[in-house]
């Protein structure tokens, strides 16, 4: 016999309510507002009748136009990737010096322990040298080939040494978590206090988080850091809501009494909720899966479980890449004329070595950006998603691979279009459905598909 839990008995039409996915005129309405208020000029979001939603033009595009420049609702750094690079938590922009860098990745990667992070210094003008404290953390850097000797790096790491030209390169100062936690570090007090407002005060393990046992979040965060990422992704998602939820909530305080009723969610207190889900239930796919069961004690960890379930996030995250700052240094001393690379390779050479391959390395990460997510795959798309030069940052950057007329859909590719066709549709079948894109329609007919230009 299923066991019902009392809050989903209690609660059933509040629970369906908040899983089931929104109308096509609320998707019309939201996106209309959110493309307004972002100046996200060119492009809009309507409803289709095969995928739910696409992005179209209203006006044309060139090849190699810029389509969409799209932030993020939040994004997580891949715990591999967090000893490669050190990026601002919320913006994922690199942080810290070119010397700090390098040497932090050298000493993490092979001359330390590889499994050790240390604790970053705050930008206050404190002492670096006293703050080499270290913490567990995760790498898929191997060892390197070349050592440079332990001071050195050491010397680097905490910036008492300083690279020629690296000044060129200038990067903002690290700012530690208001929460004292030592996962989460920034570009600025802005992005900092931004990120904790969003998020993260109920994701923090320092001393001035606002969760309510740091020792299980502690496990969750080292379990999802160990299997996989959309687990933390999808924490924040969450942590997002009940964060907005309450402040919502406060500012309707004066009404609370009137609308509450004991024992219970009120309509209006749900309404609120509803609101504060909004933008995480905008992405929804019509290709997902919606489970029809009974749900956790909480409507909070019924939210978490409709997110992994329904593969929602799974279906609407994109790839957060940012180039590294550490390549461009060293091709720009490449570059020197002859004699000045001479005698700046002297010193950056060692260094070089022995990052080997791994010195151009950028921060990979997952994030959920609300207008890209809607864009539907295709195996002959029609833009992609490709960073610039000026584009050192975690927004998408979504460039047109084609002309684009005014009217047609916005396509990107899910996976590698220069797989063969079953190879692509097993890959898709993870996505749940199978492509029937113009090339795919072709190529199933046993023709040669001729790309468009």
């Amino acid at each position: 016999m299923e066991v019902v839990c009392p809050i989903d008995a209690q609660f059933p039409q509040q629970i369906s309510l908040l899983l089931e996915p929104p109308s096509s005129l609320q998707v019309q309405e939201y996106f209309d507002d959110l493309i307004t208020s972002k100046q996200r000029h060119g492009i809009q979001v309507k409803p289709t009748n095969d995928h739910g939603k696409g992005v179209y033009v209203d006006l044309d595009f060139e090849e190699g136009d810029l389509v969409l420049k799209d932030q993020m609702l939040f994004g997580v750094q891949h715990s591999s990737n967090k000893i490669d690079c050190l990026v601002c938590s919320f913006c994922f922009r690199f942080i810290g010096s070119i010397e700090l860098q390098i040497g932090r990745k050298l000493y993490l990667q092979g001359l330390g322990n590889p499994k050790d992070c240390f604790d970053l210094a705050s930008s206050d003008g404190s002492d670096k040298e006293d703050q080499l404290e270290f913490q567990q953390c995760s790498s898929t850097s191997s060892r390197n080939k070349f050592q440079v000797p332990t001071e050195r790096v050491e010397s680097l790491m905490q910036e008492k040494l300083a690279l020629p030209y690296s000044m060129k390169f200038p990067l903002p100062s690290v700012n530690i978590c208001p929460g004292g936690c030592k996962e989460a570090y920034y570009c600025s007090k802005s992005c900092a206090q931004a990120d904790w407002d969003l998020c993260h005060s109920l994701l923090c393990t320092g001393e001035e988080s606002k969760s309510l046992s740091k020792k299980a979040l502690s496990r969750f965060i080292e379990h999802a850091n160990e299997t996989n990422d959309i687990f933390l992704l999808a924490a924040k998602a969450i942590c997002c809501t009940i964060l907005k939820y309450r402040k919502l909530k406060a500012a309707c305080s004066k009404e609370k009494e009137k609308n509450s009723i004991s024992n219970g969610l009120s309509n209006h207190n749900f309404a609120l909720l509803l609101k504060a889900w909004k933008p995480i239930s905008m992405g929804y796919k019509r290709s997902c899966v919606v489970h029809n069961r009974a749900y956790g004690k909480k409507m909070m960890l019924a939210m978490g479980r409709e997110l992994h379930e329904s593969k929602l996030l799974h279906a609407c995250d994109s790839d957060l890449v940012v180039a590294s700052p550490v390549e461009d240094y060293f091709l720009y001393i490449d570059d020197l004329p002859e004699a000045e690379k001479k005698e700046a390779g002297e010193m950056t050479r060692p260094f070089l070595d022995a990052l080997g391959e791994d010195y151009s390395v950028c921060c990979q990460g997952t994030a959920f950006f609300p207008i890209q997510s809607c864009m539907n795959h295709s195996c002959c798309p029609s833009a992609k998603a490709f960073k610039r030069d000026e584009d050192r940052d975690g927004q998408a950057a979504i460039i047109a691979c084609r002309p684009i007329t005014k009217g047609e859909e916005v396509t990107i590719s899910y996976i590698d279009e220069d797989l063969q066709l079953e190879e692509r549709q097993a890959l898709l079948a993870d996505y749940g459905f199978r492509c029937k894109c113009p090339r795919c329609t072709q190529e199933e007919a046993g023709l040669v598909y001729t790309k468009i230009q």
